[in-house]
């Protein structure tokens, strides 16, 4: 790979970063279809080298989503234990499936969660605060549900708990943001470990990817804690669907 393109690559890092770090996600989501569409990788190499870019983008965004609202140990601890478990047995799982029947599983997943996103939008629900309504043992089922997910998908898990820590646990949309980049460490972590260790991984294309995201995604979480909740949502869900189109033009 030469240099221009390492440089062109940094870009895209730098554009997925802020995005990342904007929805609490790290940037995978909308980095595996663009991978994926862009350099013709199949779903699973695709999500592997998301990974290499998340991994670290995940690391730096809880830093700067602490500094703001500061995360409970105890919740991100009970989060990232049981998603860190059950994220090994749906990354073991993933590397095995048919790469097209992941990628319609995928859209579909996508496609749930924008239209939730955006009904509680619409309706205007009662803004969420910093406390949780249920304790440790319900977080321990959430991180459990969006691990094997998250391990099953490439995308850590926080997509999914994101919208369940707003709805069901009462968080507000930046609280539910930086739990659900707890959650999604150890996970990524050990998918990107899992994914690595199948030969799924590009690292030529992951690294500047990675480099970039690490040089924007403060930025996103800047972006993030600026704008109101509703419209935070708004966009989250509109970004959902985004990914999914760009995932179905390799269907």
């Amino acid at each position: 790979m030469d240099l221009f393109a390492i440089g062109l690559n940094v870009l895209l890092g730098l554009m997925l970063g802020t995005l990342g770090g904007l929805f609490g996600i790290g940037g995978g989501l909308i980095a595996i279809p663009v991978v994926g569409v862009l350099f013709g990788l199949d779903q699973q190499v695709a999500q592997g080298t998301a990974l290499v870019m998340v991994v670290p983008n995940v690391l730096l965004a809880i830093w700067r989503y602490n500094q703001r609202n500061r995360i409970e140990l105890r919740h991100a601890f009970a989060l990232g234990v049981t998603s860190f478990c059950f994220a090994i047995a749906g990354a073991a799982v993933a590397v095995s499936l048919d790469p097209g029947r992941m990628r319609i599983a995928f859209i579909g997943f996508l496609l749930v969660l924008a239209a939730y996103t955006l009904l509680r939008a619409i309706l205007r629900p009662q803004p969420g605060g910093t406390e949780l309504r249920y304790s440790w043992p319900w977080l321990s089922a959430l991180g459990a549900g969006a691990g094997a997910l998250g391990g099953l998908f490439g995308v850590g898990g926080a997509v999914l708990a994101t919208p369940i820590l707003t709805s069901v646990f009462g968080a507000s949309q930046v609280v539910a943001q930086g739990l659900s980049l707890s959650l999604a460490a150890p996970s990524t972590a050990v998918t990107l470990y899992t994914y690595a260790s199948h030969g799924q991984v590009n690292w030529a294309l992951g690294l500047p990817l990675a480099v970039g995201g690490l040089l924007s995604i403060s930025l996103g979480v800047k972006l993030a804690h600026a704008l109101p909740e509703r419209i935070l949502r708004a966009l989250f869900s509109m970004f959902l669907v985004l990914s999914a189109i760009l995932l179905g033009m390799k269907v």
